[in-house]
């Protein structure tokens, strides 16, 4: 068994592991925070992605001891209390999921997007970005828009205006 120590969403959490143990089963099945979801396996779908150390990681890629005192955010931890994230409200409001099961992995991914590459999104950018994420329901046209919206809301602009 290996220890490690990390925060995840502003929290210290220390367990013993199994070295093998990949982030993504670390914050499910020992965090209990079910909202990164396995969907693939082989790293192709991004249905895990959260942040670590600010950057978007997909977690089924990555041992949980490799994030040994990181800094970890999962979707569990964007929202402010029950307030959601810009993201995660332009995803609602755009509805930009139908299942569901994607919706984690692509909001963190557009988070990382804003944060890297600022608010000023076209269409063919965030589809590009978006390109480590897979959605087996929607034809993107709504997550394009979602994003849009949440990268304007993020950073001050005028979610509304985005979305028009």
């Amino acid at each position: 068994m290996a220890s490690v120590t990390m925060t995840v969403n502003g929290k210290s959490v220390t367990a013993d592991v199994d070295p093998r143990t990949l982030l993504a089963q670390f914050v499910r099945e020992h965090l209990r925070l079910t909202g990164t979801h396995v969907g693939c396996d082989t790293s192709q779908c991004g249905a895990c992605v959260v942040h670590v150390e600010g950057k978007a990681v997909k977690a089924c890629t990555m041992l949980a001891v490799q994030a040994d005192g990181c800094e970890v955010v999962t979707i569990e931890g964007l929202a402010e209390g029950a307030e959601l994230h810009p993201m995660q409200a332009a995803f609602r409001e755009h509805h930009g999921l139908q299942c569901g099961y994607c919706t984690p992995g692509m909001i963190m991914t557009a988070v990382d997007m804003v944060n890297r590459l600022g608010s000023d999104l076209d269409e063919a950018t965030i589809r590009h970005e978006l390109e480590g994420n897979i959605c087996r329901c929607t034809g993107y046209h709504n997550i394009v828009r979602a994003v849009e919206t949440g990268a304007k809301a993020m950073t001050g602009g005028d979610a509304r205006q985005a979305a028009e």
